[in-house]
């Protein structure tokens, strides 16, 4: 009788632990294409990831770079105040996305240019993205604007 409670107890630890293995690979599975990694400029000039691999990119729109074509595309450069990356965006910009200001983009990079499918950009005058801001703050050129100046 003993040896048979300890058969039943291991068969259902291992059984558990097949349950336990196929349900991690099932949930990896299913997130293989929602991770997105995010990136500066800076890193996507550094190691530039294939064109495979769909990524986030955040930084600053460059002064003077927004062009607007004839049709929904527009292009413009991303900045992490050290390297400048090109982007191109079919599609209605937010309301709020602008030069000079924080964005964050999801695509790809194609022959050196982010193919971007989404643009996110701040929602107020004062919120710029956390990646954005911790990629700034590496570069040591991020201003708070809720610290008062030094006077």
């Amino acid at each position: 009788m003993k040896g048979l409670k300890k058969k039943r107890r291991i068969q259902i630890i291992v059984l558990a632990f097949a349950a336990l293995a196929l349900s991690t690979g099932l949930i990896g599975y299913a997130m293989r294409d929602g991770i997105n990694f995010f990136r500066t400029p800076s890193q996507v000039t550094q190691n530039p990831p294939p064109p495979t691999e769909t990524f986030r990119i955040g930084g600053l729109v460059v002064k003077g770079s927004l062009q607007r074509g004839q049709s929904e595309t527009v292009t413009f450069r991303v900045t992490d105040t050290a390297t400048e990356v090109p982007v191109s965006y079919t599609g209605v910009l937010p309301d709020l996305f602008g030069e000079g200001e924080g964005m964050v983009g999801t695509g790809r990079l194609v022959d050196g240019v982010f193919q971007a499918t989404e643009i996110l950009a701040r929602h107020d005058e004062t919120y710029m993205p956390k990646e954005v801001v911790d990629a700034l703050k590496e570069q040591g050129v991020y201003v708070d604007p809720d610290t008062p100046p030094n006077g």
